[in-house]
């Protein structure tokens, strides 16, 4: 099963697409993806129901995050209401260790996204910060990467022993499924994705041409 692990609609500030779009233009030009997971950033949305959209267009759609951190922005996957009330999800300087010790504690997974891309990646702050702590799982693929970020986030997967997943990090429909994540097994839900995360069971891809 393959999922494009980061993407934004029209609930994130920046995103521009609808779900439906996303889901016609999956189905229109055969995107080879079979889900997605909503990122939107610095918030979970928890009041939008994709799955009656899912079973017409025979998507699994499915909801995380994107938040802030001192060492750049960070996916979360496997958000309940507990995990949102141990941060401010909209807190644009949350502290990545509170991150990850919140996501422990209510089985989550954290996973720093674009981590080579300056500013608002990991890899920019390793050199002020530190290695941080805790940190399994990067974004070694993302589809709005420019030059070398992607080499990088990979050079800096392979250096610290970190997984790597896709994602197309799409605002807009047409880039939906540039990066993606190959699972072995049928995914359904949150708690499935998570399970798979934790378990390692999982590669990145990319059908950007």
């Amino acid at each position: 099963m393959i999922l494009d692990l980061h993407a934004h609609s029209i609930k994130s500030d920046d995103g521009r697409a609808k779900v439906q779009n996303y889901c016609q233009w999956i189905r229109t030009r055969n995107i080879p993806i079979d889900g997605f997971v909503l990122t939107e950033h610095r918030q979970f949305d928890n009041e939008s129901d994709y799955g009656e959209l899912g079973r017409e267009y025979g998507l699994t759609i499915l909801k995380g995050s994107e938040v802030e951190t001192e060492y750049g922005h960070v996916l979360v996957f496997g958000v309940t209401p507990a995990l949102q009330a141990e941060f401010d999800f909209a807190n644009i300087r949350l502290p990545l260790r509170q991150v990850i010790e919140a996501c422990e504690r209510h089985g989550a997974v954290p996973v720093p996204c674009h981590p080579g891309r300056p500013r608002v990646g990991m890899h920019a702050h390793l050199a002020e910060h530190g290695v941080p702590e805790g940190v399994r799982i990067v974004e070694t693929l993302n589809g709005g990467s420019r030059d070398e970020e992607d080499s990088i986030a990979q050079a800096m997967a392979s250096q610290y022993g970190y997984r790597g997943i896709g994602g197309s990090d799409a605002h807009i429909v047409s880039h939906i499924g540039r990066c993606a994540t190959r699972f072995p097994h049928a995914i359904h839900n949150e708690q499935e994705l998570v399970a798979a995360l934790r378990a390692g069971e999982f590669e990145a891809v990319t059908f950007r041409t």
